[in-house]
């Protein structure tokens, strides 16, 4: 089914629209053709600073516009720079609650020249709904994504 999407991820990326449009339409694209990607965004490193920035997301609003590094599952993976699926977020000590819906989550880092420059963060209101063939096609959208950064 994710794989479904690449042509649309492709067409968008190329399309030419702003930057942050595109962004936009991606977590757009996903949230509506995902019925388990209830909250789909993109953090950034904000300039110089150990901190991410949030940048365009669609879901429910969110207090979690600035994540510390290390701090959260967003925080833990611009550390580790390694993928990190939650199948269940009260089992995570490391956690920040965006929403008392939230069952589990996935962060997929972003990497520009094998830097990590960010990431796409998704929330789901079903316990443990990701598999392999989510990190697949998220870290697919990511190498799409790195070519317009």
């Amino acid at each position: 089914m994710l794989s479904e999407l690449h042509p649309k991820i492709v067409s968008i990326i190329h399309s030419n629209a702003e930057v942050s449009l595109r962004l936009q339409q991606i977590c757009d694209l996903l949230q509506e053709s995902v019925p388990y990607y209830d909250w789909v965004g993109f953090y950034f490193k904000n300039g110089n600073k150990e901190e991410l920035k949030l940048g365009p997301y669609t879901g429910a609003p969110t207090d979690h516009t600035i994540i510390p590094f290390g701090k959260g599952i967003c925080g833990q993976v611009a550390l580790s720079n390694e993928n990190f699926v939650v199948p269940d977020v009260k089992a995570q000590d490391n956690y920040i609650a965006c929403s008392i819906n939230v069952k589990a989550e996935i962060v997929v880092p972003l990497f520009v020249n094998g830097e990590n420059i960010g990431q796409i963060d998704i929330d789901s209101n079903t316990p443990d709904p990701f598999t392999q063939e989510d990190e697949r096609f998220l870290e697919f959208i990511n190498k799409e994504v790195a070519k317009i950064l």
